[in-house]
């Protein structure tokens, strides 16, 4: 039937998009996931960091941003500041380094609540997936058997999800936690 497809697919959608949030807590170590979304304007357009430059990480704890176009290194410079990562970055005239702090005992508390936080967010998201195909089940008027296989069903990929969420949450923990 296409609705579990349909909700299956919703629900991997649901753990890449919290994956992709994961990335962008930090672990203390240099990332270049972590510059995602930044935009920086260029000649009047406002243009994705990735696209104007080379992202290196040369240490655990360095991020190296090349540009391909010197003149716009104050602009990138900028564009970190405004997006407010928590990283002030330095330039020495051909590329802006972003030197990434040590993480406190409290700090790395507080990304752990915020990866359980994004956790719970899609399990939410799992939940909603799955009222929406018991509602598109009970819409179709199958018989009584028909309709308790498909719940079930769909009760099985909602615990198969929320297992990965857990796992992926608790690996996410160890990593933040790691000194």
């Amino acid at each position: 039937m296409d609705i579990l497809t349909e909700t299956e697919n919703r629900m991997k959608k649901a753990i890449e998009a919290m994956e992709g949030r994961f990335i962008n807590v930090r672990a203390g170590r240099a990332n270049p996931g972590m510059l995602n979304g930044i935009m920086v304007e260029y000649y009047g357009a406002p243009t994705p960091l990735q696209s104007l430059a080379n992202i290196t990480v040369p240490e655990a704890r360095q991020l190296f941003i090349k540009p391909f176009d010197r003149s716009i290194v104050k602009d990138i410079e900028r564009a970190i500041n405004e997006a407010n990562i928590g990283i002030t970055p330095t330039n020495n005239g051909e590329m802006v380094i972003l030197t990434i702090p040590e993480l406190t005992e409290d700090k790395r508390k507080d990304y752990v609540k915020q990866v359980r936080a994004i956790a719970e967010e899609t399990k939410v998201a799992l939940r909603n997936a799955r009222e929406d195909a018991r509602n598109n089940i009970k819409r179709q008027e199958l018989p009584e058997d028909e309709t308790n296989m498909y719940n079930e069903e769909i009760q099985d990929l909602i615990n198969k999800y929320n297992k990965e969420i857990d796992e992926k949450t608790k690996e996410k923990e160890q990593e933040l936690m790691t000194v």
